[in-house]
């Protein structure tokens, strides 16, 4: 498996506005009506990343734990399905039904919305405040695939806590790491 780091995004900037299909419900949305009213987690994920798949039950607890303080999170695939039919919609849909995300699982068709947050890996995690200013992207935490590190969400937590708390971005912002997007 190819290892992949994310890309820089710069914090303080704004998160780029996107209306994409939500694969479990078949609507559309746009990031103002999925933002949480404290702050908001977008994660670029996939159906068949052993990277996705390895922290998958971490998303769903953290989702669960943070959406009722505030926190929403919205999952976003941008993998073209040609090659990767998989991560098709439908295949999305039975994923999300099948692990209870407690959140949207959006397909990014034409990967626009994946260029416009520098997207390059999944899972590659942002965290926006309430004004969708960018206070965090870096790594979940620092297991990995085979590394028998314990999941446990340190640095997404760390910086969700501080936003909740009204305390400053995390200083040291370790890049996530995963598999390269698929792109066209």
């Amino acid at each position: 498996m190819a290892r992949t780091e994310s890309n820089e995004f710069e914090i303080g900037k704004e998160a780029p506005e996107f209306n994409l299909i939500n694969t479990v419900d078949e609507k559309y949305y746009s990031l103002h009506q999925l933002k949480g009213g404290i702050g908001t987690v977008t994660m670029f994920i996939c159906n068949h990343c052993p990277f996705v798949i390895h922290v998958n039950s971490e998303l769903v607890k953290m989702a669960n734990e943070f959406q009722e303080k505030g926190i929403n999170f919205i999952a976003i695939s941008s993998n073209e399905i040609e090659n990767y039919p998989q991560d098709a919609p439908k295949f999305m849909k039975e994923v999300a039904e099948n692990l209870n995300y407690p959140f949207p699982y959006l397909f990014d068709e034409t990967q626009e919305v994946a260029k416009s947050y520098n997207a390059a890996c999944t899972p590659d995690f942002y965290v926006f405040d309430k004004d969708l200013k960018a206070v965090y992207h870096g790594q979940l935490d620092d297991s990995r695939p085979g590394n028998l590190v314990p999941l446990s969400g340190k640095d997404i937590r760390n910086a969700i806590g501080n936003l909740l708390e009204g305390k400053e971005s995390v200083k040291n912002q370790k890049p996530s790491m995963g598999c390269g997007i698929k792109w066209k």
